[in-house]
């Protein structure tokens, strides 16, 4: 193991963590969540729910473990800029509630960012894409 391999494993931890946690309670919420979606005039707010909540728990799982983490990151990373143009448009928020929603917007645009550098070098020595060959 070379010296990049344990922090490029608590560096996928971290990533992929919001989208776990944020996935399981998107399915366990499910009719919370859709009525969130249903509220920005987005269609079938249900469908797009489950679907929301069952990508980011499959592909945030695929990146902790670093199975096809290039494609669980770039996944992730354009589902982020979706849901932050959608949800934390701040330009189009009431003054209250801009300096929140910039907050989130930059926020996602990080964690954006960090998915990024994972699909443009893989998950490390410390990954499944490793052990089985594949490109890390």
């Amino acid at each position: 193991m070379n010296a990049q391999g344990f922090p490029l494993l608590i560096a996928r931890i971290l990533l992929a963590l919001m989208f776990v946690l944020s996935g399981v309670s998107k399915l366990t919420g499910l009719e919370g969540t859709a009525g969130y979606i249903a509220s920005v005039g987005l269609p079938a707010a249900q469908v797009l729910a489950a679907g929301a909540g069952v990508l980011e728990v499959v592909a945030g799982v695929l990146l902790i473990v670093g199975w096809q983490a290039r494609w669980a990151a770039l996944a992730l990373a354009i589902f982020t800029v979706v849901a932050t143009v959608l949800f934390h448009n701040f330009w189009a928020m009431p003054k209250e509630q801009q300096f929140m929603q910039q907050l989130m917007f930059m926020k996602n645009l990080a964690v954006t960012g960090g998915l990024l550098f994972v699909f443009a070098f893989g998950a490390g020595t410390l990954s499944l894409d490793t052990r089985r060959g594949a490109a890390a």
